[in-house]
């Protein structure tokens, strides 16, 4: 099957918050956001823009009914600011009119004073100077003060990783609308149906059941809907609880980018110690995230930054230093990888200076440390398998990376104006929440009389195919045609206490709770089954639609006995719950089994540099990408090439540019420029690992969403080994992304 939403979404039959038609009388919010990135509120006049035809209110923070503060990890946030502004475009008062162009012009006549105080950028001098949003924390595995004596080799350097815009298609956005009894109706753009419902709740005041959010689909997230779609469902409800008229609230793309965080960059300092082979014996790395101004989820993203610091390596000795930095910037926030990407980067910076310092090829020092099977990670998972190694070394064979390593060569060789460079990237991705509370899903399934089937779950579709996916395992368990089946949109009235979709978990969670629901639903029908054919349940089975006993077809079809089943008063609904076994993580101690299963690839990246305009073209991408047993291969496909693109994007072309006064100066896309179909590579080619079913997935799946992004890391030192074809990059600092403006500096050092 493919994409269930591919022909609604070719023909803009696709509906999102704002394209159902708006109920009668609906109003219109826009946000008056902070002129400064940091300073005290002294004066605030609405009055002007209460005179502006078509406005019907001004909200500020005196006017929220509930507790003004929320948080995902602690409630520091104020939904509008309180006394003082701590980023550009913090919201301070929101503007409600009859249309979106005067709650506009309402915005622009608001006038605020404020006394501007010292804004802080760069999470080193907020650390320097105690800014932060917890204590530095320190994880260490082995003895590694006393490995160094023992390495032939050690190295020091330190990193400049930026962040990245999420650049969903479609902005921040929601609906609210007011219904009896002090009830909310909320649609939502957003990851978290159950967050956003519980903080709307906290913040009118209300118990959760008066709130009910519906999620059909987003325009995109990558997992900057998590958190941060929260706020403007808020936004929308308090003016429609307070006025009692629904309300509407669409960020424009200048907004969305200046008032929303990103992924976080981080500053790294790292020391990296091999023996005289180049295994490697030590690593030490220190992280300082720019977390912006509140903690959002910026330490479950740290904590999964410390926890993928040592990637896919088998190291004896590490230490980790983490901390999250409090600067003045829009809080930074979930984005796929979740913290991976940053915590794998500084890693593989370390290994190409240290085989740059041997003399050897990077690829070599990566193959000779890969963990293999029994390694136990600095926080105590052991590896159960060796699939690792198999997404290596089928790559080098499948796709003759000799051969290549060769032309490359012969190519550099040939040419003194143009270079080519390569980089492989192995990937070794933990699958679960972190938080291990989160790793639960819910599914309703029920089967109507006339033989079809809708599927509810938590799961949120996003663009990556989950209700696809509900779809095919409804289908394959229940034995029915998928035409047959459909899939509802997320409702917290339907499915409660919803985990966020994100942490690639969202198939896994939801997938195997659906298989549940129909195994429930199964149960009694097969006993009706049994008796009209006058044999024993465990004897039937159904295969495209048809009731077979002992892999025999029968007379008796899917609707007939749907119609049995129901005349027999047997339940044709289930609910299914599922929880994922043996897992478990302290993130005090640091120390547990926190990951269901792992997910492996390995990706080769070749490019070419121009040595005179310092232009460069990512020329092929060839991965070896453990899958499982995937459900439907055109959606996971997508995924795998996805995330490559975005992954290739972090480390190239997305730059975020922030002025000294923490004003984003990259705030649309004339200035955030990121990969098109032009800019990525024409020879793309995705191998899935064979007989490589997963025990713990839906059908034997594992999940795809994140992993993918780390492999465009390979795109970034593939352009530095071609750089350094032409002439040795010689830095102080490591810095990401590797724009073609950073390429022609690094071309030609000192020119500058």
């Amino acid at each position: 099957m493919r994409h269930c939403d591919s022909p609604l979404h070719v023909t803009g039959r696709s509906e999102y918050v704002d394209d159902v038609t708006p109920p009668a009388g609906m109003l219109h919010a826009a946000v008056f956001g902070s002129p400064i990135a940091h300073g005290n509120i002294k004066s605030l006049d609405t009055s002007a823009a209460m005179e502006t035809p078509g406005v019907v209110a001004v909200f500020t923070i005196s006017d929220i009914p509930g507790n003004p503060y929320f948080g995902a990890i602690i409630a520091d946030e104020p939904l509008l600011a309180d006394k003082k502004v701590f980023f550009h475009g913090q919201p301070i008062a929101l503007v409600v009119a009859e249309s979106y162009e005067a709650a506009r012009k309402g915005v622009a006549a608001c006038q605020v004073k404020i006394e501007s105080l010292p804004a802080i950028t760069c999470p080193r001098e907020a650390f320097e100077k105690g800014e932060t949003h917890q204590e530095l924390r320190v994880f260490e595995k082995g003895e590694i003060d006393a490995a160094w004596d023992k390495c032939a080799t050690v190295l020091e350097g330190a990193i400049d990783l930026a962040g990245q815009e999420h650049l969903y298609l479609e902005t921040n956005r929601a609906r609210a609308i007011p219904a009896e009894d002090g009830q909310l109706r909320v649609f939502s753009s957003t990851q978290s149906p159950t967050a956003t419902q519980k903080t709307i709740a906290h913040i009118l005041g209300l118990p959760m059941n008066k709130v009910e959010v519906d999620v059909k689909r987003l325009g995109g997230g990558f997992g900057g809907k998590e958190d941060q779609a929260t706020h403007w469902a808020c936004m929308a409800s308090l003016a429609a609880f307070i006025l009692q008229r629904p309300t509407q609230l669409v960020l424009n793309r200048v907004d969305d980018m200046q008032m929303t965080g990103k992924r976080h960059p981080y500053k790294q300092d790292y020391k990296i110690g091999l023996d005289e082979e180049g295994r490697i014996l030590a690593y030490e790395v220190s992280h300082y995230q720019n977390s912006g101004a509140f903690m959002d989820l910026s330490n479950p993203v740290l904590e999964r930054t410390c926890l993928h610091s040592t990637n896919a390596y088998a190291i004896p000795n590490v230490r980790i230093r983490a901390v999250p930095c409090k600067t003045n910037l829009p809080s930074n926030t979930a984005y796929r990888g979740f913290g991976g990407p940053q915590g794998m980067f500084a890693l593989e910076v370390a290994i190409e200076k240290a085989a740059n310092k041997l003399g050897v090829p990077t690829e070599q020092l990566q193959e000779l440390n890969l963990a293999r099977k029994g390694y136990v990670f600095p926080y105590g998972q052991e590896l159960g398998d060796d699939r690792l190694h198999r997404t290596w070394e089928e790559a080098k064979e499948h796709f003759d990376l000799e051969a290549r390593r060769c032309q490359v060569e012969k190519f550099n060789a040939a040419n003194s104006l143009q270079k080519k460079g390569y980089a492989l990237m192995p990937v070794c991705f933990g699958i679960s929440f972190t938080k291990t509370f989160l790793n639960q899903g819910s599914s309703l399934v029920h089967i109507y009389t006339d033989g079809t089937v809708s599927v509810t779950t938590g799961g949120i579709e996003m663009g990556q195919g989950i209700s696809s996916n509900m779809i095919a395992i409804c289908s394959r368990i229940l034995g029915i045609s998928p035409t047959r089946i459909r899939c509802n949109s997320t409702n917290t009235s339907r499915i409660a206490n919803i985990s966020p979709s994100a942490a690639s978990a969202t198939s896994d969670l939801n997938g195997n709770a659906t298989i549940i629901a129909c195994q429930e639903i199964l149960k009694g029908m097969y006993k009706v089954a049994a008796k009209e054919l006058k044999c024993e349940p465990d004897q039937i089975s159904i295969k495209d639609g048809i009731v077979f006993v002992d892999a025999e077809a029968s007379n008796l079809d899917w609707n007939t006995l749907v119609l049995k089943s129901y005349f027999s008063r047997v339940q044709l609904m289930a609910h299914g719950f599922y929880a994922p076994p043996n897992i478990n993580f302290d993130p005090i101690a640091g120390w547990g089994r926190p990951f269901h299963y792992y997910t492996y690839g390995t990706c080769y990246i070749e490019t070419t540099v121009d040595c005179i305009r310092g232009s460069y073209t990512i020329d092929s991408a060839k991965i070896v990408h453990d899958l499982g047993r995937g459900i439907i291969p055109t959606v996971d496909l997508g995924q795998v090439e996805g995330g490559l693109a975005q992954g290739i994007g972090w480390v190239t072309l997305e730059e975020l540019a922030f002025s000294d006064e923490g004003r984003l100066l990259s705030n649309a896309l004339s200035t955030y420029k990121c990969p098109d179909g032009e800019f990525l590579p024409d020879d793309m080619e995705v191998k899935f690992l064979e007989n490589a079913d997963n025990p713990g997935g839906p059908l034997g799946s594992k999940a795809v969403g994140e992993p993918p992004f780390m492999y465009g890391i390979a795109a970034y030192f593939a352009l530095r080994r071609a750089i350094e074809s032409f002439t040795p990059i010689n830095e102080t600092e490591t810095y990401s992304p590797l724009t073609p403006e950073q390429a022609l500096l690094s071309l030609y050092p000192g020119s500058v």
